[in-house]
């Protein structure tokens, strides 16, 4: 029974964490899975990009093309200086963290424990893969991670079997990588975080300068018909403006302090047909006997051709 009630106290306050004080981390993938039935838009940008507005480079390895029911990897790369560090919600300075989403095409999927060779093992430990959903499992996300130490994240994929399933078939297909680095500037229900610049909201002089609740600075601005009106900065940006100063609407009070960024890109995959590589070698092979045949003809020609004389 205590066991029960501990259990349930500690699912109440997870919950209220959830909703109350959400950290800008679980932006990623937790906040895209709540909130989007797929990570994907109809134009095709990821929704990781709605919260991490900056925009860094992303890259990712994959094989040109792979054979049915078999183990490939897929390697995002998210670099970034491992020397910079982030703002965190509280206004300290802390690592970045590192995230990464996969979207494959329809049956590939997450490739089971049993089926990975010693290799991928080694190169995926320590790294919990997720589906987006129980009805995509072919969308796969990581994070957030420690970024010093997985600026290169494996996926182990399996690839489909078309044989055994006759929705799957051979040919060229799309991967879809998006991979982000360090906090978002906007929170999913559209409030800025504190990783980001903050701007004056009206034309006017800065009167005061006055500390706020949890390291926050609060910036009095004087407008020109006499009236007051404050602009609140949390803890993390540094004031870019002292008393006295006049400020437009929509100029920074602040510096912006972020050093990530969220960055996506598309692939190609080929799922290859056995027998058409069987068909090539075949062809190859008749091509090479064809050409060494005509050599051996035209040896026996000039033969002929010595013995008459000619």
């Amino acid at each position: 029974m205590r066991r029960s009630l501990s259990l349930l106290l500690s699912s109440l306050l997870v919950a209220a964490a959830l909703l109350v004080a959400p950290q800008a981390s679980w932006a990623y993938p937790f906040w895209a899975q709540q909130n989007y039935a797929s990570p994907r838009e109809a134009t095709g940008k990821i929704v990781c990009a709605n919260c991490h507005l900056a925009k860094k480079a992303t890259q990712v390895e994959v094989p040109q093309a792979v054979m049915p029911d078999t183990v490939f990897k897929a390697v995002v790369k998210i670099p970034y200086d491992t020397a910079v560090q982030q703002v965190g919600a509280d206004g300290s300075r802390s690592g970045l963290n590192v995230g990464a989403v996969v979207m494959l095409p329809d049956g590939f999927k997450l490739a089971p424990p049993e089926r990975l060779s010693e290799e991928l093992k080694e190169e995926t430990a320590g790294v919990y893969f997720t589906q987006y959903s129980e009805n995509d499992p072919n969308i796969l996300l990581v994070g957030p991670l420690p970024g010093d130490q997985h600026q290169e994240i494996v996926f182990p994929i399996l690839s489909p079997d078309p044989g055994s399933d006759s929705s799957i078939h051979f040919g060229k297909y799309s991967i879809h990588v998006g991979g982000n680095r360090g906090r978002g500037q906007v929170y999913p229900t559209g409030e800025k975080s504190n990783n980001g610049a903050f701007n004056a909201s009206v034309d006017g002089t800065v009167a005061a300068i006055t500390p706020g609740e949890n390291g926050a600075s609060v910036v009095e601005i004087s407008t020109a018909d006499g009236q007051s009106v404050s602009d609140t900065i949390p803890a993390g940006p540094t004031l870019t403006v002292a008393v006295g100063d006049s400020v437009s609407a929509g100029a920074p009070l602040s510096d912006d302090p972020n050093v990530g960024g969220f960055g996506q890109l598309d692939a190609e995959i080929v799922l290859q047909n056995p027998v058409r590589i069987y068909g090539m070698l075949a062809f190859f092979a008749a091509v090479a006997l064809a050409q060494i045949m005509l050599v051996l003809k035209k040896k026996q020609v000039e033969k002929v051709q010595a013995a008459e004389g000619i």
